[in-house]
């Protein structure tokens, strides 16, 4: 019983390293700037996956004219396109479509900036492909839509999800989980808003390799911890917490680079972005203690489990650093 929950909590988790990419939430992205009444400059940004880009293009209604100019070029894993769009009338109140979106499993941000200093940004899904531009601008659309991205960015980001699990098994009471999760939050929160608004600025490749190693390192403690050895981290894991948090915003900081953000509404954006982030995280938190409570109703857990659970997560992270540390430098 043992060695079977041994090896298949290890090879679950071994499974997700060669995918555990930080922020592989990457939708595509539709910049849309009026410079003349109904005349429009297109910027669309698609994500590349092993080389390869997904054929979709921004589509209009009848009465627009979109045209594609010269010159796509690669930048940071995406492939750039530029086009004009000339329309016989004003885009709000018209639709905007990405075809082919439904045939993937990509979204796609779009940003409006029109003459009149109107702004629209909103998500589109592969089940949602198209939407209505409004005719009057709204701060729920902003809301809404960077909630989304940041649920989905830290529910797809393995490795700030295996930090927090690592967390919870250094942790001991909920009142100290509390706690912990809310430094952690604060940290992140603090690196993300400084590093989105210039005051901050690190090379990606370096931080994700750091993020990594803060798992390895947690997960040494949580291993120090079951034999008996207290530490820093284990007395007061919200001060180890908050350390790692300000390093894991810049991890944070480099997705919503990537994402994009509404030059009209940046404080918003970026607020509920690190809401959704902590939403997600706390949905994480709770599918886990879960999991954990019905494994104990079901069947009778090895003492050992929580060690064998905290040498999977560290054997996984190391992997990351040293794969991380291997790209910085090819």
């Amino acid at each position: 019983m043992t060695l079977r929950f041994l090896l298949a909590l290890f090879l679950s988790l071994a499974a997700l390293a060669p995918r555990a990419q930080a922020h592989e939430i990457r939708p595509a992205y539709l910049q849309i700037d009026e410079q003349t009444p109904h005349h429009y400059k297109l910027l669309w940004k698609v994500p590349t996956r092993d080389g390869m880009v997904q054929d979709i293009r921004p589509a209009f209604e009848p009465g627009f004219t979109l045209t594609p100019l010269p010159g796509e070029s690669v930048v940071n894993g995406f492939v750039l396109f530029r086009y004009t769009l000339t329309g016989e009338r004003a885009l709000p109140g018209t639709v905007v479509k990405i075809d082919n979106l439904e045939r993937t499993a990509i979204d796609a941000l779009v940003e409006i900036r029109l003459l009149d200093g109107t702004r629209h940004s909103f998500l589109l899904k592969p089940r949602d492909s198209a939407r209505l531009v409004p005719k009057a601008p709204s701060a729920w659309e902003v809301v809404t839509t960077y909630t989304r991205l940041g649920v989905e960015h830290i529910l797809a980001g393995v490795d700030h999800l295996a930090f927090v699990a690592a967390l919870i098994l250094v942790v001991r009471g909920w009142p100290m989980l509390l706690k912990t999760v809310t430094a952690f939050t604060v940290a992140h929160s603090i690196t993300l808003a400084l590093a989105t608004f210039g005051y901050v600025s690190l090379p990606s490749p370096p931080v994700e390799a750091l993020i990594a190693l803060s798992i390895v390192l947690i997960a040494v403690e949580a291993v120090h911890l079951r034999r008996g050895r207290e530490s820093l981290a284990t007395r007061w894991p919200w001060i180890v917490a908050f350390a790692f948090g300000l390093l894991h915003g810049l991890g944070f900081a480099g997705a919503l680079r990537e994402i994009g953000l509404p030059q009209g509404d940046i404080p918003l954006a970026l607020l509920f972005f690190n809401i959704g982030v902590e939403l997600g995280q706390l949905c994480f938190i709770a599918l886990l203690s879960g999991l954990v409570a019905l494994a104990r109703r079901l069947v009778s857990l090895p003492r050992i489990a929580p060690v064998a659970a905290a040498y999977a997560i560290g054997a996984v992270a190391m992997f990351w650093v040293i794969q991380r540390l291997d790209g910085m430098f090819l």
